[in-house]
């Protein structure tokens, strides 16, 4: 009979041990998965966004301003030609 408490309690501590296993553990992935993942978006654009600066004022100090200008956004209107072409399979694309 004394045996009872000491397997109700190991019953008791299974079922919260899989409970835990199988919703909390989970969600708290995910959970770091958003929050590193929109920290990570953030860091990621702001250092495109400064390293964008740094290249313009690069340029601008060995060109003139206007060959700068010339210069990085015919870069982008070249990388934004690539993504439009790029954004449906080929299939589709005709």
């Amino acid at each position: 009979m004394a045996e009872w408490p000491t397997q109700a309690a190991d019953a008791i501590d299974r079922v919260v041990a899989s409970v835990r296993e199988k919703a909390v553990v989970p969600a708290q992935r995910a959970g770091r998965f958003v929050v590193f993942g929109i920290f990570i978006t953030f860091v990621g654009a702001t250092a495109l966004l400064l390293l964008g600066i740094a290249v313009f004022r690069l340029l601008a100090a060995l060109l003139p301003v206007w060959a700068a200008w010339l210069l990085l956004g015919g870069l982008l209107i070249v990388a934004g030609a690539l993504c439009w072409r790029w954004r449906a399979p080929k299939e589709l694309r005709g």
